[in-house]
Parts: structure tokens; C-alpha cells; sequence
């Protein structure tokens, strides 16, 4: 299992005074020269250094790092398809294989398409039915083009079957003919969402620097700005809300045609989420059909695995059509969630969502507790947190996985994202350290054992909290943080970080934002063990408005090495590919394990828990 690799000494950036002055306020950045990489060649060689000591020392687990790989791709079929969905005449879905990164996009004729849709249809497979139809290949597109990371990030059909439209994970969305696969239309680039309105025209949201997210109609040949989206169902309406942070979707009748809708009353609520109390994450109505009484609900919990159900809106009945195949062994009934509150100083209550195994927790505080975090943006944790089957490999070896639902996120609504944001920013922060010490005291864990991690916006959060209350933690996983939040703004003020944190070329907001930006507050104390991840591609995602750049991440580890009196491990992880990409979910399902695989040997090697899988 080890390599006795002689390990290597941690790298020091150099330092470079750049002071920064504002309302009588200086700043002396010793890291600022890591934003040149186009001009200086020492951001380059100090990043590769980085990545060299961070082999070093996790040379030592390389075997254990390669089963924990081995052991979450055995819990995936080797070739399965997702649910289908029924567009019109043909169902569609998603093929795919272990051995492959690349997904297949396909679609079957169905015989008798002018049947109107049952929860009880099932999409015929048998010899003598209509054959697959391979729409799009993500791997040949892949090679085709020599591209080195690829992926379709959504995929949608026109209702009359005839044309097809995906979004490329660069944000391109195409329009292809379903029959032929050739181009119906030029590609559209930076979008974020899309959706048909007709056979030959889709709304869909571009970002703008400057005035943020706008939502365009675009028809073939001709485009126009619109600014609202109403989605309806011939004969209904779903409504789906969030009650202290659980999922509820209520369905109304409407009333027939050329009478008006006064009110919404005598709604049935869809009960398919009543023996769960800790809903991870749920897609609504996004696969069903305008014309159709049936709608499609996707979820998965924080102990079931991604379920599909079609729910009929004049019955009541549902049909589960999907459960996600977990290899392995894997039976939800051995693992155990809870829905715990968290006192704020301020009195407010901060839900807190737990999962565990049964028989394997002790749940005296002498077990680990890897606690997720997010927060910011009205999202809640669970856009960016994985299903189980990426976690069996922690809660099968004790710990136990949580989820605080902070302020600034949007579990309790619009005014829980207000309660999170600008000058209330710091609530997030301090809501999170009343978590843990909540699960601390309720002996879920200790300070020896207590892990904690966040991405994006919540690596800002990992950050932050690391800085107010180091002590309460042993390990923390920041993945593309966005923790130079008062430098990047000043120099890049985006529309959505200015609304989210405020502008900092305004008094009270500088000094705010100063007081909990996690580059500009570390200090001379002791840490815990540190796992910062990043990519390189990040450098130039700020001039296209991609979220975090790359040196944010570095500067903060660069002035932890420089300011930190512990002697535990604080390791960057650079990547050359991905870009803010490698936030969970967002990549492919092999990288994405081989990522999981690396910060869970890091985390069980910080926690002393490396032994045979």
C-alpha cells in the first residue's frame, strides 16, 4: 500500500508586495502576481510544484486511492439506460456503458403512439419491436473533433419528434435533425437553460456580464428578447414547493377552456415522498408533456437511489418506472436518515439532513462525520451534493454524512436566500459552525473526527468557517472555492456576485465583505488537514464570466503555507481540464469517481482510517 517515496518539502510561492488602497484601507497582497500566468512562467512552475507535492504525499495511499476507484465503479451496472421518456411517437433515453465515459443518446418508435400515455406504459424492447436509433454519441463527437473533455449537459426534442436540441458543456447549444443528425440550425453559444415553445422556436437564458441572466425566443433565423416563462399543462397545474427545506409538488385541476383560473384550490398533494424525511434532490415536471395528465417525477433521497415515477394528475396513481441499479450488495433499508435542527446565535433554526449505516455507527461521538455545505445563490447543498451510491464508500466504512441547510440557500424559501446574502452574508458562516457544534454535541462526532466540505460558493464557506473556528475540525475539502472574494470583485464586478455579496467600491460593503473574505483573514493558528481543488482552465473562465478563477485557490493555500503554525496536511490539487467543472455531477461518471476515489483516501488518511477495502 506504500510507495516510501521520500516526500518532498512543501513549495513556497514568492511573494511579491502588490498593496491595494480603499477608503483608507490597505491591503498588501503578497500572492496577487499569481493572476499573471500569461505573462509570468513562475504561476505555471508554481502550480506544477503544488500538484508534485500533493503526488508525494498521496503516493503513499496510490493503491488504496486505485480500489476505493475500483470499488464505486462496481456499484454501476455495466451497461444501463435511464428511464425513458415518451416525446410524441418515440420514447427517449440515455445509454451507458462502465467501460466508457460517454453517453449514448437514443430513442425507440413506439407502434401505437396515438394512445394517449398511462403510468403503466413500458417502452417494448423485444425482438420484434421497432430497433434503437443512436441519436448522438457523445464519444464520437469526442474524437471527431479531438476534444479532450466532452459532455452533453441537457437534451431535449421538439414535440414533433423532428428535431433535437442539446446544450455541449461549453454552454453551445445545437440543433440537429433527429433522423439524420445534420445540423438544422447554427449553434448558439454561452446558454445556460432552453426549452421548446413549438416545433421550430425554444426559449432560452443567456448570461450577460452586465445585466445579467436575460431569457431569449429564438426561432430558426430570428431572435428576440423575452423576459417571462409560463409553464403549464393543458388540463393542469404542478405546483413544487419546499417546506423547511422538503420537497412538495401539489397538482390542480384547471378549469376548461375560456373560463378564468381565480384561485388554486382542492390541490392533490403527491404523496410519493412521505416515508422520506431527507429528499436529496427532485426534478419536477421537467420530462413532461404540455398535452399529458402524466407527470414525471425524478428524485433521489439521501438513502435511495435516483427513482423515476410517473404520476397521473386525474387519478392519483403513481408508477415507480426507474430505480437507479446500485451493485455491490447495496439495500436501503440498512441505512438510517434523520432530520435534525441547529440553534443559530440568533435563535433561528438551520436543518440539518443525516445519513448513516445501521450497525456500523456507534453514535457515542468516537465516529467520523464528513459535513456538506453549500448556501449561497438561493441553491441549496443538494444541487451540488452526489446521490448515495457515491457515498457508500464512507458510510460503509462508519462515517456519517450530513448536510447543513445554512442560510443562503433555499430550503425555507426566498427570505432564507435574503437571510444569506449581502450584509446578512456572515449568517451562512455562523450557521454552519452551529451545525457542527449541534452534531458535536448531540455525539454524532468530535472536533478528532469531524470533516467538512463545500465547492464553489460553499468552498468560500469551507474557507470562511476554517478561519472563524479551526479547532472544530480535523478535515476540510474546498473544491474551485471562491475564496478571494473581495480582491476578484474589485477587479471583476459581475452583476450575480454583486447582487449576491454586494459591491465592494461601497464603504459598508468592502468592509463587510473583508471581514469574512478567507484570503484576506487567514491567520497565524493551527488548521486542520486542508485539501484544496482547483483547474487550470479556471485562469481564463473569468473573461468569459465561468465563475471561480484558479488563482483564488492557490493564493489561499500560498498564505496558509506562509501563516499556519500546524504541521497537518495542506495539499493543492490543480488540474489541467475541468475548469469549475469539477464540481460533483458536472463531469463524467468515471473522472467523477476518480476524483470521489481521491478526496475520500484523503479524508481517511487524515482521519487514520486507511486499511484494506
Amino acid at each position: 500500500m506504500s510507495s516510501h517515496r521520500q516526500r518532498l518539502s512543501p513549495p513556497e510561492a514568492k511573494k511579491v508586495p502588490f498593496l491595494m488602497e480603499i477608503f483608507g484601507d490597505k491591503r498588501l497582497d503578497n500572492y496577487h502576481w499569481l493572476r499573471d500566468a500569461g505573462r509570468d512562467p513562475d504561476v505555471q512552475r508554481y502550480l506544477e510544484l503544488e500538484n508534485k507535492y500533493t503526488e508525494s504525499i498521496m503516493s503513499e495511499t496510490n493503491g488504496y486511492e486505485f480500489a476505493l476507484f475500483n470499488e464505486l465503479k462496481a456499484r454501476f451496472k455495466e451497461d444501463d439506460i435511464s428511464v425513458p421518456v415518451r416525446v410524441g411517437s418515440h420514447y427517449y433515453y440515455q445509454r451507458r456503458y462502465l467501460s466508457k465515459d460517454y453517453v449514448q443518446y437514443c430513442r425507440r418508435f413506439i407502434p401505437n403512439n396515438e394512445a394517449p400515455p398511462s403510468v403503466y406504459d413500458i417502452m417494448p424492447t423485444g425482438p420484434d419491436d421497432p430497433p434503437e436509433e443512436v441519436i448522438i454519441d457523445e464519444e464520437v463527437i469526442k474524437y471527431t473533433n479531438s476534444l479532450e473533455n466532452y459532455r452533453i449537459t441537457a437534451f431535449k426534442v421538439s414535440p414533433n419528434n423532428k428535431l433535437v436540441a442539446f446544450r455541449e458543456n461549453c454552454g453551445t447549444v445545437c440543433v440537429i435533425d433527429s433522423e439524420t443528425g445534420a445540423p438544422a440550425e447554427k449553434p448558439i453559444q454561452g446558454c445556460l437553460e432552453f426549452e421548446w415553445a413549438g416545433d421550430e422556436a425554444f426559449l432560452y437564458t443567456r448570461r450577460n456580464a452586465i445585466a445579467g441572466p436575460q431569457v431569449w425566443f429564438h426561432k430558426l433565423g430570428e431572435e428576440q428578447v423575452r423576459v417571462e416563462e409560463v409553464r403549464l399543462f393543458a388540463d393542469h397545474i404542478a405546483v413544487y414547493e419546499l417546506e423547511e427545506g422538503l420537497p412538495k409538488i401539489t397538482t390542480y385541476c384547471l378549469p376548461p377552456v375560456g373560463e378564468p383560473l381565480k384561485t388554486l384550490q382542492g390541490g392533490r398533494t403527491v404523496d410519493i415522498f412521505k416515508s422520506e424525511l431527507c429528499i436529496s434532490r427532485i426534478h419536477g415536471i421537467r420530462d413532461s408533456q404540455f398535452s399529458s395528465s402524466i407527470l414525471r417525477i425524478c428524485f433521489y433521497t439521501m438513502r435511495m437511489p435516483f427513482s423515476a415515477y410517473d404520476y397521473d394528475m386525474n387519478t392519483g396513481i403513481s408508477v415507480l418506472k426507474k430505480k437507479e441499479t446500485i451493485l455491490g450488495g447495496f439495500d436501503e433499508s440498512n441505512y438510517v436518515t434523520e432530520s435534525k435542527r441547529a440553534y443559530a446565535s440568533d435563535g433561528e433554526e438551520i436543518p440539518i439532513s443525516i445519513v448513516y449505516r445501521k450497525n456500523r455507527v456507534k453514535l457515542d461521538g468516537s465516529d467520523s462525520l464528513l459535513l456538506f455545505g453549500y448556501g449561497s445563490y438561493g441553491f441549496g447543498p443538494s444541487r451540488h451534493s452526489n446521490c448515495i451510491a457515491s457515498r457508500l464508500t464512507i458510510l460503509d466504512r462508519g462515517i456519517i454524512f450530513a448536510i447543513a441547510h445554512v442560510r443562503g440557500g433555499d430550503e425555507k424559501g426566498k427570505q432564507w436566500h435574503e437571510n444569506g446574502k449581502l450584509l446578512n452574508k456572515r449568517n451562512t458562516f455562523t450557521d454552519f459552525i452551529a451545525c457542527a457544534e449541534y452534531l458535536i454535541k448531540s455525539n454524532y462526532c468530535s472536533e478528532d473526527n469531524l470533516c467538512i466540505e463545500g465547492g464553489s460558493a460553499g468552498g468560500m464557506l469551507i474557507g470562511a468557517v476554517l478561519n472563524m473556528r479551526p479547532e472544530l475540525f480535523k478535515v476540510a475539502v474546498a473544491d474551485v472555492p471562491s475564496v478571494d472574494v473581495l480582491t476578484t470583485i474589485l477587479f471583476y464586478p459581475r452583476k450575480r456576485d454583486l447582487e449576491e455579496w454586494g459591491d465592494p467600491r461601497m464603504e459598508q460593503f468592502y468592509f463587510y465583505i473583508k471581514s469574512y473574505s478567507p484570503v484576506d483573514n487567514v491567520k497565524a493558528q493551527n488548521y486542520p488537514n486542508i485539501l484544496v481543488r482547483t483547474a487550470y482552465q479556471e485562469l481564463w473562465s473569468i473573461l468569459i464570466d465561468k465563475l471561480v478563477p484558479f488563482y483564488g485557490p492557490a493564493k489561499f493555500v500560498a498564505k496558509l503555507r506562509e501563516m499556519k503554525t500546524d504541521d497537518n496536511l495542506l495539499l493543492l490539487k490543480c488540474r489541467s481540464d475541468g475548469g469549475h467543472r469539477q464540481m460533483p455531477g458536472s463531469v463524467g461518471r468515471l473522472r467523477q469517481q476518480q476524483q470521489d476515489a481521491f478526496k475520500y483516501t484523503f479524508i481517511l488518511k487524515a482521519l487514520n482510517m486507511i486499511h484494506a477495502p
